[in-house]
């Protein structure tokens, strides 16, 4: 009996042991894409289902979280923010109409499903994708009423025929993008929706057209499968067939997405920390796979940079990237974990340069081709950074290619013209020179509402120079890198040494006069920044911090005017402040956590002499604004512009300048992060006792040795390394903080 006693116990130990495994949450578990579906003020985070950087991107057709109604049901989503390409709407009503707006409810969003019971909770909707397919399947509550579908194209062709239903919609002059699907079911009646009703006629090629299948009453199921493509018709059903080889088999469909998100986010592994943190990570590396999408079908790609079918030569061509966002983080985490996929984009964009005829490197390249927005040419961040990391780079194309975007295309923001007065006047003279009260604008290549932003670009150009010398020096061209190195220094031909910022000057070498450093400028301060004011412009010298903090008089002087970026009020109520820069949200002072420039911010303390100040900002940051919740990212997000900073901050490191194999130590979240690197490799870092008291470092080791710097390289972790950092409540002000401890810059001047 005491034997049979013990076989049960061991049995329900074993079960129980069993249970636990099973219910053990996986990476992708920890996944909300629901964080920040309400905007602070601008664009919401969008709930994106989608595998990791491909073409079938999918979110739901609203405008943000509150929205109460449905646009319709998604097909595609073309371009980051923007509205889906096709459209499908599911009734039981007697009116018909291409779109079909409806209420929703009970919707659950995976990053590989959706599902969501819409009209009035009548019907149940789940939709799973792969790269280049997705499946649809629609569950009526009520199977007596007859049911209808219909996709609609806003600018194309549509084609129905039984079971079978296609597409096409134009995204540009030389672009369209193609769909191909079939249902389980066989409709009893097929065509297209004209006036309201479903008419014998079959296809169309009209600007606006609506594909309806009228399914009888009875049927409690549909299946919808599809494929997509921009090079054609049938190659959207060859891609649908190769993703989706065993018919209507959603649960697969499922079962391989999800293996993929948790293989892809399992490259980050962590201990410690809570459940919140580890959702808000998890989420934000989710982000950074949303962009830039792979277009490669088949070994070809459509490339709207020449309206052109191009083999890849078994490199896949991506786009769909905002470089002035994500070369700061973004790109260099990618480097990191995944280098050969950089690789590939990287050589995409020097093909777009190539195929665009200009052989400048591309700024903002979307579905449709480089929209040039934003200010300066921070591709060629990303070039300099890849190559100084090891990662295997056409360097001489590259440097040729960013070369050209750089002295012969405009550097007035948002454009992509040749060269004109303002870009001769900063050869000449250094800097981007800025209008006077009330002077007019002489140079046709600015915008009126974008204005020559004269301190970023001065700032942004110099960072890209500099970026420049260093793939020069890589290139062991010593000329070209003592040139570009040399003109690095332009942001000094702007710096106000009486008020310590970066203060717009006229074309006569004069400050403006009176300039209000947080609200001069107009909507936005473009007419002297751009999207932020001076107070985080004051900071943008990624290259050179060392040299910034000489011309603010040292480290400490540095130091306290950092203290005082945090400390400084907004200086007007909140609705006035915003209602000039609305970019400018997710404030701590007159710090802003919500855009890009600033997210180097806190890690300059490392500069400065204070550490320990970068770790509890780094601390302070995150927890403000970073939250699992449906506002939980205080600004526009932007294909992991901002998330990519998350990321890394969580881990306890950061990128500050892309161009440096460098990484700056900041505050781990978690007692224990694994990041998986090339080769089998691993970054391993621990923090012993971190919590939210224990967010100071009171001493390191890497690989065994003391370590005092509050940064270690490239090569330092590169074959796998371990960081050991011994955490506390209170800082200990000396570690990482000598001068010879600092993290690398350029040259003092």
């Amino acid at each position: 009996m005491k034997k049979n006693l013990k076989n049960v116990f061991a049995a329900i130990v074993a079960l129980t042991l069993v249970c636990c495994q099973t219910n053990e949450k996986e990476p992708v578990d920890y996944v909300n894409p629901y964080i920040g579906s309400i905007s602070h003020l601008l664009v919401p985070c969008f709930p994106t289902i989608q595998l990791p950087n491909s073409l079938m991107r999918i979110y739901p057709t609203r405008s943000d979280y509150t929205t109460e109604m449905l646009d319709g049901l998604p097909i595609v989503v073309t371009n980051h923010r923007e509205r889906s390409a096709f459209r499908l709407s599911v009734t039981q009503g007697d009116e018909l109409r291409p779109i079909i707006p409806t209420n929703w409810d009970h919707e659950r969003v995976t990053p590989y499903d959706y599902q969501v019971q819409i009209a009035d909770n009548t019907i149940d909707a789940h939709l799973a994708v792969c790269h280049q397919s997705a499946i649809y399947e629609f569950t009526f509550a009520d199977p007596s009423k007859p049911a209808t579908i219909l996709l609609f194209t806003e600018n194309g062709r549509m084609q129905a025929d039984g079971k079978h239903a296609s597409g096409s919609q134009r995204l540009s002059k030389n672009m369209k993008i193609y769909f191909s699907g079939e249902f389980d079911v066989q409709p009893e009646k097929v065509g297209l929706l004209q006036d309201g009703k479903i008419s014998d006629k079959w296809i169309t090629e009209e600007p606006r057209a609506c594909a309806a299948m009228r399914f009888p009453a009875g049927t409690k199921k549909v299946q919808f499968r599809y494929g997509i493509s921009l090079i054609s018709q049938e190659q959207a059903e060859k891609n649908l067939k190769r993703e989706q080889a065993e018919d209507f088999n959603m649960a697969k469909v499922i079962k391989d997405g999800r293996k993929e998100w948790n293989e892809t986010l399992s490259n980050i592994r962590v201990e410690g920390g809570t459940d919140d943190q580890k959702s808000v990570l998890y989420t934000a590396y989710y982000r950074t796979f949303e962009r830039p999408v792979c277009l490669s079908e088949d070994g070809c790609y459509f490339s709207a940079f020449d309206g052109q079918v191009h083999d890849d030569g078994g490199k896949p061509f991506y786009t769909d990237d905002w470089i002035w966002d994500t070369y700061r983080a973004a790109h260099p985490l990618r480097a990191l974990i995944q280098p050969e996929k950089e690789e590939n984009i990287i050589e995409s964009y020097l093909r777009m340069a190539e195929q665009m005829g200009t052989q400048w490197m591309p700024t903002f390249p979307e579905m449709t081709g480089d929209t040039r927005r934003m200010n300066s040419n921070h591709g060629v961040a990303m070039v300099a950074d890849a190559l100084w990391k090891g990662l295997d780079v056409d360097a001489a194309r590259a440097f040729e290619y960013c070369r050209k975007g750089i002295e012969e295309k405009t550097l007035a923001p948002w454009n992509g013209r040749p060269a004109g007065w303002i870009d001769q006047f900063y050869k000449e003279n250094g800097y981007i020179p800025a209008l006077a009260p009330g002077e007019e604008e002489t140079d046709p290549n600015v915008t009126g509402f974008e204005k020559r932003q004269p301190i970023a670009v001065t700032l942004g150009t110099a960072y890209d120079e500099w970026c420049l010398s260093r793939i020069a020096e890589f290139l062991d061209r010593k000329d070209d890198a003592a040139k570009y190195l040399a003109l690095s220094y332009n942001y000094r031909n702007v710096w106000n040494e009486e008020t310590l910022f970066f203060h717009p000057k006229d074309k006569d070498g004069n400050f403006l006069p009176d300039f209000d450093y947080r609200f001069g400028g107009g909507i936005g301060a473009r007419e002297a920044y751009d999207e932020n004011n001076g107070w985080t412009y004051r900071w943008d010298v990624q290259h050179n911090l060392s040299d910034l903090a000489q011309l603010m008089g040292g480290r400490e002087a540095m130091a306290r005017e950092l203290d005082r970026t945090f400390a400084e009020p907004m200086g007007r109520g909140k609705r006035e402040f915003y209602e000039q820069l609305p970019d400018q949200t997710g404030n701590i002072g007159q710090f802003t956590m919500a855009n890009e420039p600033s997210l180097h911010i806190p890690y300059i303390y490392n500069y400065a002499g204070a550490p320990w100040k970068t770790q509890k900002r780094i601390r302070q940051c995150l927890d403000t604004w970073f939250r699992n919740d449906v506002m939980g990212i205080p600004g526009d997000e932007d294909g992991g512009g901002l998330t990519s900073f998350v990321v890394f901050s969580s881990l306890g490191f950061y990128p500050v300048t892309p161009g440096f194999p460098a990484y700056n130590i900041g505050s781990p979240l978690f007692s224990d992060v694994r990041v998986k690197l090339p080769g089998g490799k691993e970054l391993h870092i621990v923090a012993k006792g971190s919590s939210r008291e224990n967010k100071y470092i009171q001493s390191a080791t890497l690989n065994g040795q003391p370590w005092d710097k509050p940064w270690f390289s490239h090569d330092d972790i590169k074959d796998g390394a371990t960081l050991v950092l011994e955490m506390g409540s209170r800082p200990n002000k000396e570690w990482g903080s000598a001068e010879s401890a600092t993290p690398p810059s350029a040259p003092v001047k």
